[in-house]
């Protein structure tokens, strides 16, 4: 009987952990820099449908991997699917839910989406406490850079206009000031998803413009991306995108007429929005006696374009969300809205015209031409004044 020797056996070692490597599947794995614990662990999550992404406590861990105190780690129960997957990389400590995603602050965020194509091994650095921050990719894809340039897009836009701001809501100032805030970081995400031409990462920056699905100040951004990919009808997130930005389910649009809707008015008489309209310019003003950044824009904006703007041909028809007459009336005459159409069927959150309408935040506005189509809404303060003043006067 012949003995192997060490080295044979080393070499026929090699051979083997050299063939299994060719034919084993491509792998995730990396280093995290920062005081690792026992506690640290990754996981990826699969979101099945596209509310789920971004979405803290939804979507399916597919794989674990545990942080060795070198930093370490490695995945290998991968989707051995052909097609493409975003899956989102999280990391947790402490034991908390492998699916819980902190969304609130992007520059503390715990995960990070990624694109997952079979065959390609990703090698993926960050740091344990700026994780989504600090993350890169070896070699990345074209897509995965296109991920992280919009990683890079969001972490740049919060600290523009929202890190670090306090706003008193109790005050109406700052209430439209921080909406106006959170706009502008909405708009950058919104521009990247309107030029960039990768399905998944433009889908990531509509989630982050809202994980809560809130995009009722941004509706017409939901219609433009179900134009721009339902070319590519075999995915079903553009098949659920596009069900979300269907008319029925959104504000009415720019571009849109406005509805001829009936309102009751404050002298109880009833009118059709068609028979109120401006020579030049309607403005509808949607408020309540109770909204305090409503208040100060009657009495601060809307009164003096009334004042300067009306004999021109600029009509205003507010509706209020009230369900007390009394209180509706004692601040029309307090703010000086008397001087304009009031109309409110005094059935609180329950109003049909703001149902009709599909709005449920005060305030806002639509901007009407002549003809009753929407050429701009929700514009506030001096911004709705310089609209005003540029269209009357052209």
């Amino acid at each position: 009987m012949r003995t192997l020797s060490v080295k044979s056996i080393t070499s026929i070692a090699l051979l083997i952990v050299t063939l299994v490597s060719c034919h084993s599947p491509a792998y995730i794995s990396g280093h995290i820099e920062g005081s690792i614990t026992k506690d640290v662990k990754l996981y990826l999550i699969e979101p099945d449908l596209l509310n789920e992404v971004a979405a803290s406590y939804f979507g399916r861990v597919i794989d674990s991997a545990v942080v060795y105190p070198d930093g370490s780690f490695e995945f290998r129960n991968l989707p051995t699917s052909k097609n493409p997957m975003l899956l989102e990389l999280v990391i947790q400590t402490s034991g908390k839910t492998p699916n819980y995603k902190q969304t609130d602050d992007p520059t503390s965020s715990n995960y990070m989406p990624l694109l997952w194509q079979l065959g390609e091994p990703l090698y993926v650095t960050a740091k344990l406490e700026s994780f989504q921050k600090s993350l890169s990719i070896q070699q990345p894809s074209e897509v995965n850079k296109a991920l992280l340039d919009l990683r890079d897009i969001n972490q740049n836009a919060y600290q523009t206009h929202l890190a670090g701001k306090e706003w008193q809501l109790e005050d109406g100032k700052e209430l439209l000031e921080k909406e106006q805030a959170v706009l502008q970081y909405r708009n950058e995400l919104i521009t990247f998803a309107d030029s960039t031409k990768y399905l998944m990462p433009a889908l990531v920056a509509l989630r982050w413009v809202s994980p809560v699905n809130d995009y009722e100040r941004v509706p017409e951004f939901l219609v433009e991306q179900c134009t721009k990919w339902k070319q590519q009808p075999e995915h079903p997130w553009v098949e659920q995108l596009c069900k979300q930005s269907e008319l029925s389910n959104l504000p009415v649009l720019v571009g849109n007429t406005f509805p001829n809707l009936e309102l009751p008015t404050i002298n109880k008489d009833t009118l059709l929005v068609n028979n109120q309209l401006g020579n030049k310019l309607t403005i509808i003003d949607l408020w309540a006696s109770w909204c305090a950044p409503c208040r100060i824009e009657n009495r601060e904006i809307l009164v003096p374009l009334w004042d300067d703007y009306h004999d021109q041909g600029l009509q205003i028809i507010a509706y209020s969300l009230e369900s007390d007459a009394s209180a509706w009336k004692t601040a029309v005459e307090r703010d000086g809205a008397d001087r304009w159409i009031q109309a409110s069927e005094l059935q609180g959150d329950d109003a049909p015209f703001l149902k009709k309408i599909r709005i449920q935040t005060i305030p806002a506005n639509f901007i009407l031409d002549d003809k009753g189509v929407v050429i701009a809404k929700n514009i506030h303060g001096k911004a709705l004044v310089d609209l005003v003043k540029s269209y009357m006067q052209n």
